[in-house]
């Protein structure tokens, strides 16, 4: 027997045909109500998946300085910026701690539940 007869599309109508003669009408109404089920969860998935992102324009600044500046205005100009950085930095690590204290609060206590 070729392949083909075993999958033919005629034959599944068919069988689906035989198949839904068989049903009585509450379980097509059971069917029905099951698949509105599905695509309302479905449905809620996706539209709940959805979110505009935030504009934020990534401008970076620069500064011009006059070719003609002494070494010691350029050193005090990096000690100014040494400073900013540093500034930056300290207050990112503060953020971050905070954060991390926030999350191990809640391990600590799921770890109390046995979590």
């Amino acid at each position: 027997m070729k392949l083909r007869h075993l999958f033919s599309p005629v034959h599944a109508i068919r069988d689906f045909v035989a198949f839904a003669r068989a049903r009585q009408k509450h379980e097509w109404w059971f069917l029905l109500a099951s698949i509105c089920v599905v695509l309302v969860i479905g449905w809620a998935f996706v539209h709940d998946s959805y979110f505009e992102r935030a504009y934020k324009p990534n401008i970076i600044y620069f500064e011009s300085w006059p070719a003609n500046r002494s070494d010691e205005e350029i050193i005090a100009q990096q000690q100014i910026d040494l400073a900013k950085e540093r500034a930056e930095a300290a207050e990112f690590e503060r953020e971050r701690a905070k954060r991390q204290a926030e999350w191990k609060k809640i391990d600590d206590k799921l770890n109390s539940w046995g979590i």
